[in-house]
């Protein structure tokens, strides 16, 4: 996996409305929080997904975009999110070749796709990540912390 202090890898990828977005985009303004999650409406990846919606104001005082990133459709997306109402975009990492590039592993002898979190600085820099498959709370509460100390 990319560490701390490395570049994080630039990509295209489309969101739930087939919108396309660019890491340069989501860094335009301040420091991003991409959260790798393994599939839509399963139980682990929604309470990660509401806990990153009901702390939604806190990243938006830290100036920080929230953005989701999975291997399902546009359209499982587009469900996953009206149903719990998040406040963030989800993005479709169609192939997995994001997820290649930025060497996360899949768990559990590699059924299920990794859950990892990275936190950006506005000049591209991973400057935090959290990997925890079934820590789910803990994604948040580090990018949180890593957010104060690097605004």
């Amino acid at each position: 996996m990319i560490k701390k202090g490395a570049v994080f890898p630039d990509f295209e990828l489309l969101n739930e409305n087939g919108e396309l977005t660019r890491l340069e985009q989501l860094l335009e303004n301040g420091p991003a929080v991409l959260f790798f999650y393994p599939k839509d409406n399963t139980s682990g990846c929604t309470k990660e997904a509401c806990e990153f919606r009901d702390s939604y104001a806190q990243f938006n005082q830290l100036n920080a975009k929230v953005v989701g990133i999975s291997n399902d459709s546009q359209k499982s997306h587009k469900k996953f999110k009206d149903r719990h109402q998040l406040n963030f975009p989800l993005l479709t990492d169609k192939n997995g070749s994001l997820r290649k590039k930025a060497g996360i592993q899949a768990s559990f002898f590699g059924l299920i796709p990794g859950r990892v979190t990275f936190i950006i600085g506005k000049n591209g820099i991973i400057e935090g990540i959290t990997n925890s498959q079934l820590e789910v709370t803990a994604h948040i509460k580090n990018a949180i912390k890593t957010l104060k100390r690097i605004t």
